[in-house]
């Protein structure tokens, strides 16, 4: 039997994507898992073969070691299961792809979740339950903040702060800032696919085109 029972909270396409990355974790970590998906919605059932089961199902499993990986694009969700997964004193799992490349003077927080082909380069600071979908990268100097999200294929250049909650979608870029001036997205702000972002983005705020601009407040 288990020892260890690992959820993957989000029952949907990215949390099938997200299944092998877990898999590839318990080898890398010669641990005696198993491994099953978190939905609060009745009559799944099984999904890639694993159990579904529901939050409170999963608390109450025998097996006494309980860790997450939340697979949940929405932000403002995955902030609140984040909370309530500490206040449950549930261990939340960084997550990522062993082709990934991780350079020098990293600091991510609990929860991270970088799919295959992330690149993170130097002196970057990350803050909790970030998402970096396939073929993003991050550059130096860059200050991420909480539960921000990329879309596969963000370039995230030099000297960028992005502020919690923001999402930046497919393909989009992001110019370089410098040492004293960043380039700043604003908390909450959404960059639409293959947007090129060349000047600050507010908080709260959609910005699309090449060059990005305002298209509406959120």
């Amino acid at each position: 039997m288990s020892n260890i029972i690992i959820g993957i909270y989000g029952a949907s396409g990215f949390g099938k994507e997200v299944y092998p990355l877990v898999r590839e974790y318990i080898t890398n970590n010669n641990l005696n898992a198993e491994v099953c998906f978190i939905d609060d919605n009745d009559g799944i059932g099984l999904l890639s073969g694993l159990r579904v089961l529901s939050y409170k199902a999963f608390i109450e499993s025998e097996i006494i070691s309980k860790k997450i990986v939340v697979a949940i694009g929405n932000s403002k969700v995955r902030e609140m299961l984040v909370k309530q997964l500490f206040k449950d004193g549930i261990d939340l799992l960084n997550i990522s792809a062993g082709n990934n490349v991780i350079m020098d003077d990293i600091v991510i927080g609990e929860g991270s979740l970088l799919c295959p082909f992330v690149t993170l380069t130097s002196n970057i600071k990350i803050g909790r339950a970030f998402h970096a979908n396939i073929y993003s990268y991050v550059a130096h100097d860059c200050i991420i903040g909480d539960y921000v999200t990329f879309a596969p294929r963000v370039m995230c250049n030099g000297n960028v702060h992005i502020e919690d909650h923001a999402y930046i979608g497919t393909g989009a870029i992001l110019k370089q800032g410098s040492l004293d001036k960043p380039l700043v997205i604003g908390k909450g702000a959404i960059v639409g696919m293959g947007a090129v972002v060349t000047k600050d983005v507010d908080p709260n705020t959609i910005v699309v085109g090449n060059p990005a601009k305002p298209l509406l407040k959120k």
